[in-house]
């Protein structure tokens, strides 16, 4: 079956997944009127066509390497994180020694690595990182897509403002952008949103003409040519264009609440042998949130922790969050995870992942993909079950039976 990442590996031309992986949301966290640090641009082609090169290597080696049913159960694990404001927890988390104290309770090791957020993904897939954070719409068209079937395990949150459409006089409303150029990182959150927001209003993806421009150029290119008239980004950029004047917001992300999702996740695979991993993850992850949402100086020095490696200001960090709807307790997570609405939701982000041949070059339809949820129901394929929502965990977390 053909994917996003298989596809890289076998296309010599660059084509839009190669693209992709140089323009993804999260790739870096840029402070506010300041210039990004080299290690956080999107990584260059020459570079990218060499890592898939890698990569090709890893999917040969571990889908070649026969599985010793007599081999003991895994007990050295890797996390892989990267830099977001949702996300910032898990860094904590390790430096504070959280995450190795959970990990000490169950008897295992977990190592948490630092990534750029395409990196981290892809190591994921390659079998090279154990657990990921990442989005929903990543997590299905990246792993799933690939066939390395993945578990959601926590849901730490979804975007509730930090995507937005920004427009200067003239394309003040979504319906004034019908036939101009919009600025955004092409099949980002960023894509996905305005596409959203566009048939909320009763347009489609053709009224406008999208221009791709790179995470780490969109701001300084936008605000630079005054005759751009619109742009998609996500915070902190969103809040550094709105610094200059005559900028409106014309849309963001809280009017599609819950449709972009940030995730932590598990190849299945890890899950089954050791399910000890996931609980010492959930039990890190709600020690964590349970400081974040105490008020006083406790969380502060936690935040203020987070932010210095974000690269920001604790103010920042704090202005970051505010647009970003945290599930601080393991019950409303689970419950979340759990309803319809997610499900509603993952019809869209599959939809539009189908539409633009993230699912797979050969995906001959939107079912290509099998998404199991809580109650065991199923979107799409049920041979072909890839991605999987689990609220077992949270639930553990929430009823006091994890260690």
């Amino acid at each position: 079956m053909s994917s996003p990442i298989l596809s890289l590996l076998t296309n010599k031309k660059e084509g839009k997944h190669e693209k992709r992986l140089k323009n993804t949301k999260h790739q870096s966290f840029q402070i506010q009127n300041k210039k990004p640090k080299k290690r956080r641009k999107i990584m260059k082609s020459m570079f990218m066509k060499g890592f898939a090169i890698a990569l090709a290597v890893a999917l040969v080696v571990s889908f070649m390497t026969p599985t010793n049913i007599w081999a003991a159960k895994k007990t050295k694990f890797i996390l892989a994180g990267s830099i977001y404001a949702g996300w910032m927890p898990w860094y904590y988390a390790n430096q504070s020694g959280i995450l190795k104290k959970w990990a000490n309770k169950y008897g295992i090791q977990i190592e948490f690595r630092h990534m750029d957020y395409i990196p981290s993904v892809v190591a994921f897939v390659a079998k090279r990182a154990d657990a990921c954070v990442m989005t929903n719409m990543e997590a299905l068209d990246m792993p799933a897509a690939a066939g390395v079937s993945t578990t959601v395990i926590i849901l730490g949150d979804f975007s509730n403002g930090n995507d937005a459409g920004l427009g200067r006089e003239g394309c003040e409303t979504i319906q004034q952008w019908k036939g101009k150029e919009v600025y955004l990182v092409e099949f980002s959150v960023s894509h996905y949103s305005v596409v959203r927001i566009l048939e909320e209003n009763g347009m489609k993806e053709s009224d406008i003409k999208i221009v791709n421009v790179s995470d780490s150029d969109i701001a300084p290119a936008f605000i630079a040519n005054t005759s751009q008239k619109a742009v998609v980004t996500w915070n902190p950029l969103v809040m550094e264009i709105l610094q200059e004047p005559g900028i409106t917001k014309v849309f963001d992300s809280s009017e599609i609440p819950g449709e972009i999702l940030d995730l932590c996740v598990v190849r299945t695979e890890v899950l089954e042998d050791n399910p000890d991993f996931a609980e010492a993850l959930t039990g890190a992850w709600y020690e964590v949130m349970g400081i974040m949402s105490k008020r006083g100086s406790t969380a502060d020095n936690a935040m203020e922790s987070m932010a210095e490696s974000a690269g920001c200001s604790l103010t920042e960090y704090k202005n970051q969050l505010k647009t970003t709807m945290m599930y601080y307790t393991p019950e409303s997570a689970a419950e979340y995870m759990s309803s319809a609405e997610v499900r509603k939701n993952m019809d869209y982000v599959r939809n539009f992942c189908f539409k633009h041949n993230l699912l797979g070059e050969n995906a001959s339809s939107v079912d290509e993909v099998g998404i199991q949820y809580p109650d065991g129901t199923v979107q799409g394929d049920r041979n072909n079950i890839q991605f999987i929502f689990d609220a077992s965990f949270m639930r553990k977390a929430a009823e006091g039976k994890l260690k």
